[in-house]
């Protein structure tokens, strides 16, 4: 019992290393992600009226975000 608490505790401590490490490796990506939920935020905020320019941006703002996300899981796979 207590080889599998610690084999466990272990497993959990190396896990969160391994995280910590991967999301160090891109923290430009992170920082990207970050400025892209602020400008979507911002773009959302943004009155309506921009002859459909706004919700293109929209658009495309959520567009490179997932770019980003999968940018992120691919580095984190290979």
């Amino acid at each position: 019992m207590r080889r599998t608490v610690l084999a466990a505790t272990a497993a959990f401590f190396l896990g969160g290393l391994v995280n910590q490490a991967q999301a160090e490796r891109q923290p430009r990506m992170r920082d990207a992600m970050a400025h892209l939920e602020k400008a979507l935020s911002a773009l959302k905020n943004a009155s309506p009226d921009k002859g459909g320019h706004r919700a293109k941006a929209i658009g495309l703002t959520e567009q490179a975000m997932g770019e980003v996300r999968e940018g992120i899981q691919f580095d984190n796979h290979n």
